[in-house]
């Protein structure tokens, strides 16, 4: 197992902006969505390339790649994979429809029989305990994070992705220590929530422009041989 992961270490030199015009257009169920504009877009290709870098045991490279050369092409790639076309895209599209909290759902005589989850409920008691589980073995974990709420496919790409490496727990408020390619190789991002709270709502310091974190889920995620010359 190599080392434990860590921004300030495993993480890419250069944060996640690119060229203006889109790194890729994705055919998604509900129409082509364009990725990797000016301030961002490319942030799954970069949590997926610096995991597999960590796992081959490997510094990533120091410097931004430019279009055309096989380490930019390596990370748009990547940023397909980690959206694993097409049942991943339709999971953030799913999640970006939710309520933040629990509501009714179907009723029989005006009394609740089934409550429809809210994202926060689906994040915290679904995703969670699983995540906390790779954490604790030591595997870093990619997370797609919602940070919308919309039924607009063009706003799948205001959605973000960060990794997962470590966690702190004190008293009811957890920390979720990630590396986020918006934010560099910085060590003191996180995603915290405080578990048992009603209704749960969750705080960060990630690069998304102001946008809340509504929930977060696993990616799937399997390591992929480096670029030549990488």
């Amino acid at each position: 197992m190599p080392e434990s992961f860590l921004p300030s270490r495993h993480g890419f030199t250069f944060d996640n902006v690119w060229p203006a015009q889109p790194a890729v257009v994705v055919p998604t169920p509900f129409g082509d969505v364009p990725f990797g504009k000016a301030n961002g877009g490319l942030c799954g290709g970069m949590v997926f390339a610096a995991l597999d870098y960590w796992n081959a045991g490997r510094q990533p490279p120091a410097s931004r790649p430019p279009l055309g050369t096989p380490l930019y092409a390596f990370i748009v790639r990547r940023l397909l994979e980690s959206w694993r076309l097409p049942g991943g895209v339709a999971k953030y599209y799913e999640w970006m429809g939710m309520p933040d909290t629990d509501s009714p759902g179907l009723q029989l005589f005006g009394r609740p029989l089934l409550t429809r989850r809210g994202i926060a409920y689906r994040t915290v008691s679904g995703e969670w305990p699983a995540i906390r589980g790779e954490l604790d073995r030591g595997a870093p974990v990619p997370l797609g994070v919602i940070t919308v709420a919309s039924r607009q496919p063009r706003d799948l790409a205001l959605n973000h992705q960060v990794l997962a490496y470590g966690y702190t727990n004190t008293g009811n408020e957890i920390k979720v220590k990630v590396y986020d390619p918006n934010r560099g190789r910085r060590d003191d991002i996180a995603i915290s929530f405080k578990s048992g709270a009603a209704p749960v709502t969750f705080s960060h310091n990630l690069g998304i422009g102001g946008r809340p974190v509504r929930g977060f889920f696993r990616t799937g995620y399997r390591a992929q041989r480096l670029p030549s010359g990488g």
